[in-house]
């Protein structure tokens, strides 16, 4: 591959960036900014409003895209991802008893749990693929829809016994409106999940081909699986607690990066981290303005978005063309 094509990759993420900075409810005026104090208060938006959101995109973006990527080399399966595995299911019914129980603690302890709960979530998925006859590379995804489904059912009685309907809602719509300054950090963890998944992408292109390939290879095939099991459950809680759930990004942006760059890990992490930042970002600019001064959630763009990539993806495959 050229050198243009990592080019044009920053240039279009680099767009959008700016981009992002400058739309809003509130104008954000460069001519204000050049000339006006540190108090200004274009200046002020920029920092504690816009900035921030611009880079909770770009992390939130970037690591369930990576997520996604793992969750695929550990099931080998191309159609399976966070939402569709149960994991997000289980991070949200993690925060919610998190919430429920321990109510005065603080939001890092209540994204360990939820962390807990993605981990042992995603751990039952893989466990009842082991018994499930694997002839249509479709039938995964649909387990965890079904499983999914399950939790998510268990979420929502018990968010309803305890009057938090409207808790729940925010954590299952990803929205970006109420990202500031102090409340998005969280989302750099996620950005550790993608470096560690960067520095082992060589394992998880050898586990991906299968437990009797990896063990000849000298591989620790068990320790790859729950490393990688990690990385999707932290990256699920995190994203979770600080923006909600983003549906089908972990799906169709590793398989878009695929399709370009091929199956090796190590060289489609980049792209793939670059491609749901650049994703998450378009859809949420497209978000603000198309009913401007009223914002459209992310996760509905995306999912709107993403589900029609899905179908084409899920189409193609079935006629033989991938």
């Amino acid at each position: 591959m050229s050198l243009r094509a990592p080019a044009l990759a920053v240039l279009v993420l680099l767009v959008l960036g700016l981009t992002s900075l400058f739309v809003g409810v509130s104008p954000v005026r460069i001519t204000a900014l050049l000339s006006s104090g540190v108090a200004d208060r274009d200046l002020l938006v920029l920092l504690e409003s816009r900035l921030p959101r611009t880079l909770a995109a770009m992390l939130a973006g970037a690591s369930m895209a990576i997520a996604g990527l793992v969750m695929q080399m550990i099931v080998r399966n191309r159609f399976v991802e966070p939402t569709t595995v149960g994991t997000a299911d289980s991070a949200a019914l993690g925060f919610l008893a998190a919430t429920l129980l321990v109510p005065g603690w603080p939001v890092m302890a209540k994204m360990a749990v939820s962390g807990c709960f993605a981990l042992a979530g995603t751990a039952l998925f893989v466990r009842i693929l082991r018994f499930v006859p694997l002839r249509d590379v479709f039938l995964p995804p649909l387990v965890g829809i079904m499983l999914g489904g399950v939790i998510g059912a268990v979420t929502t009685f018990f968010a309803y016994r305890y009057e938090l309907m409207g808790t729940m809602l925010a954590w299952r719509v990803g929205d970006f409106s109420g990202v500031l300054s102090g409340r998005y950090e969280l989302l750099w963890l996620g950005f550790a999940g993608l470096v560690v998944s960067w520095i082992a992408a060589d394992r998880f292109t050898v586990a991906g081909l299968g437990r009797d390939f990896t063990v000849n290879l000298g591989l620790n095939y068990r320790r790859v699986m729950m490393v990688g099991l990690v990385i999707v459950s932290v990256i699920s809680a995190v994203v979770l607690v600080t923006v909600g759930i983003i549906p089908f990004l972990g799906l169709v942006v590793p398989n878009v990066v695929s399709l370009l760059v091929g199956d090796n890990m190590r060289r489609a992490v980049p792209w793939v981290a670059a491609g749901g930042a650049a994703f998450v970002l378009a859809c949420d600019i497209f978000g603000r303005v198309v009913r401007a001064p009223y914002e459209i959630p992310v996760s509905v763009v995306v999912g709107v978005v993403g589900s029609g990539i899905f179908l084409y993806l899920l189409l193609r495959k079935r006629d033989g063309t991938a």
